[in-house]
């Protein structure tokens, strides 16, 4: 792929006219693109990449990315370290329907409602914004963590259910912040990596923060225990007593693994505890997280 005056340098030659017509074609079926450090300006030439699907750009001085609308099988985009200070509308966001990582740390962000333009995003799990003015404005994670629902890490943390249900006090091990939490989901780029290394990187980024929710969101604990009583009781008529063990404990080993008596001892430190707010109502929960209102009385 060529860059700058390059490419209308072939463009308005007749001598190349038709090599820049193939070369234009081919660009329709790139799926993974890696111009890091190159001091690029543009990225008109992403226009014909429409099954581009892993897409990195970044330490270069690009200021627009509205060439990128076309790109919809989009994965994962990395933009961080450019000169970005405005994100496209709306509709340029809910056009990237299987965006699921997006790095944009490192750039000029100022303004806290251009940022909330990524609520149109589908399904963004994680989101980079560090190193942005727009990082140290006041509520700037919590404006984000409850506008932008499909999203579940933001920065070097993952989302904790305090963040998203509104006077909610949780123990010290479920708070926002905890080290349990924590997760980089944004390594440095490594020389010399493939399309199949970015796509196993990046079902292992999903995969982890998936692990990390599973494991301390207290919302996804109950409803872990929602599902076991409700398979319990809708096989008891059809299966015998060892039928049932059975059954039920290689349901749970596709579950994730709780050691046996924490999850009792948990609820009772969660909601039987005098100065817990139990009157606290969940927002809304999307993608296998969100979408769950509970009254605690």
């Amino acid at each position: 792929m060529f860059h700058g005056t390059i490419t209308k340098e072939l463009t308005s030659h007749e001598e190349w006219s038709h090599y820049n017509d193939n070369m234009i074609e081919d660009q329709k079926d790139f799926v993974f693109v890696k111009f890091s450090g190159l001091h690029l300006k543009s990225m008109e030439n992403l226009q014909s990449c429409i099954s581009l699907r892993v897409c990195i750009f970044s330490n270069n001085f690009i200021t627009d990315i509205h060439p990128l609308q076309s790109c919809i099988r989009l994965v994962k985009l990395d933009l961080h370290g450019n000169q970005i200070k405005s994100l496209p509308d709306t509709k340029f966001w809910s056009g990237l329907k299987k965006l699921k990582l997006l790095y944009l740390h490192d750039n000029g962000f100022a303004k806290l409602k251009n940022i909330c333009m990524l609520s149109a995003c589908p399904s963004l799990i994680a989101l980079t914004m560090f190193d942005c003015p727009v990082s140290l404005k006041k509520g700037y994670r919590h404006v984000l963590v409850n506008s932008i629902w499909p999203l579940k890490a933001l920065d070097h943390h993952v989302i904790s259910d305090e963040e998203i249900i509104q006077n909610w006090h949780l123990p010290e091990r479920f708070r926002a912040y905890n080290h349990r939490l924590f997760f980089n989901f944004c390594p440095a780029l490594k020389k010399g990596s493939t399309y199949g290394d970015e796509i196993n990187n990046i079902k292992y980024i999903v995969s982890k923060i998936n692990e990390i929710l599973a494991h301390n969101s207290p919302v996804l604990i109950v409803q872990r225990w929602i599902r076991g009583f409700l398979v319990r009781k809708k096989m008891s008529p059809l299966l015998h007593k060892k039928d049932q063990e059975k059954f039920i404990g290689e349901c749970e080993t596709k579950w994730t693994f709780i050691p046996k008596g924490y999850e009792d001892s948990l609820f009772k430190h969660l909601f039987l505890q005098p100065e817990t707010n139990r009157t606290g109502k969940l927002a809304h929960w999307k993608h296998g997280k969100k979408k769950l209102w509970v009254n605690f009385h």
